[in-house]
């Protein structure tokens, strides 16, 4: 589990202007039309595996996209918990939209936070997000990648600037990407490792399209390949000498960025499974079977399984939505719950949606109706999870620690 007492100084900035409360109630407002449009066309970018770009669209238009921009930069300074409301909401409509959706609203919350991205680049871009929907995302996976080891792709100095090759993989949202925060190693004597600033249209950059999973068949997570891409000096961040770092051992800002990442993709998990719900009470209400006369709801055995999956939905909820107040408010230990709060909101949900597939036997399997689509991406949402034993190891290092204090 993540050190508490290594996250209090991560609390958000007290010196920040205050949220614009207006501004974001009025964002989210539009998320009920939102979710409804990208349930329309979800069916179809889940069969085709297509990028959902008009979704994207109806997000940005709506002050989604942007919610979490501070107010310093102009924008409403949306909140974790405001950032977990939109997320599980949109899950409803569409997973492969939310998760992308997801990992722009992560960045500008890091922005908001730790001022890292270059004030003149970080307001052209916002520039760019009044045009259009201006997707970013931080690409730090790669293949056959080991913790503790440095990162495989490279920066080499070249003039004035850095060139950068090598493969980063589960890039979400990779097509359709404005910027890439690109994580590398210098191929200096002594490696120091960054973040590199890549637009998403810049020479010696290619989508190599190899994500073809089970589910998020829309998220577009392809590998991105780096083949001497130019990136100028002041966008290389945080260049420090070191090694990648397991997840208990990050910096206090690091922690942040963390329990922001568990609980908004813990949030996009619930709203799968809470779409997977209100297609199996429809289906109660309506199926009468031949040897029956009243509808499936009817029958005790029938409630009875929905209070349950009602129950998990409720203790999910609950979990991510408390956890990300407290987070909110600064309390170092929320942050370093928020890695066993993401596992079990994901097992809830996933445990939701496969009972209703058993609950509702071969009309839940077929691809006629949506149940099928919420099982998939549900399971594949365990692509932003971490590794149970990772996740359960630390949480029971941890509990040892505390028995051996006085």
């Amino acid at each position: 589990m993540r050190s508490a007492s290594a996250t209090a100084p991560a609390a958000s900035a007290s010196t920040d202007p205050v949220p614009d409360r207006t501004g974001i109630e009025a964002a989210l407002a539009g998320l009920p039309r939102v979710v409804d449009l990208l349930a329309a066309r979800a069916e179809e970018h889940d069969r085709d595996a297509t990028f959902p770009y008009q979704g994207i669209e109806a997000v940005h238009e709506a002050g989604l996209l942007t919610l979490t921009v501070s107010a310093r930069y102009g924008g409403p300074g949306g909140t974790l918990a405001d950032t977990v409301r939109v997320l599980s909401q949109l899950g409803r409509g569409d997973a492969s939209v939310a998760v992308v959706t997801a990992f722009t609203l992560l960045r500008h919350a890091e922005q908001a936070r730790r001022a890292d991205w270059p004030t003149a680049g970080y307001r052209r871009l916002l520039t760019e997000s009044r045009r259009g929907p201006v997707l970013i995302n931080t690409l730090r996976a790669e293949p056959g990648a080991v913790v503790g080891e440095l990162p495989a792709t490279v920066a080499r100095r070249d003039g004035d600037g850095w060139l950068l090759t090598g493969r980063k993989t589960y890039c979400t949202g990779a097509e359709a990407l404005a910027w890439m925060a690109v994580t590398a190693r210098t191929d200096e004597e002594e490696p120091r490792v960054g973040t590199f600033l890549v637009r998403g249209e810049s020479e010696g950059l290619e989508i190599d399209p190899t994500w073809d999973q089970l589910g998020l068949r829309a998220s577009a997570s392809h590998d991105v390949v780096l083949d001497g891409v130019r990136v100028p000096a002041d966008l290389a961040l945080g260049l420090t000498v070191g090694r990648r770092t397991a997840r208990q051992d990050v910096d206090a800002g690091a922690e942040l960025s963390l329990a922001w990442h568990d609980l908004a993709l813990s949030a996009v998990a619930i709203g799968v499974a809470r779409a997977a719900e209100a297609w199996l009470i429809r289906f109660l209400n309506q199926r009468t079977p031949a040897n029956l006369t009243e509808p499936l709801g009817t029958l005790p055995r029938y409630r009875t399984a929905l209070g349950e999956i009602e129950a998990q939905l409720i203790g999910a909820e609950e979990l991510v939505e408390g956890l990300a107040a407290r987070v909110d408010r600064g309390e170092p230990e929320a942050v370093a719950r928020t890695g066993p709060a993401h596992l079990l909101a994901t097992r809830a949900a996933t445990a939701v949606v496969q009972q209703a597939v058993a609950l509702t036997g071969n009309p839940g399997l077929s691809r006629r109706h949506p149940l099928e689509r919420y099982l998939r991406d549900v399971l594949s949402s365990r692509v932003h999870l971490a590794a149970d034993e990772t996740v359960l190891e630390a949480v029971g290092r941890a509990a040892l620690e505390r028995g051996t204090r006085p």
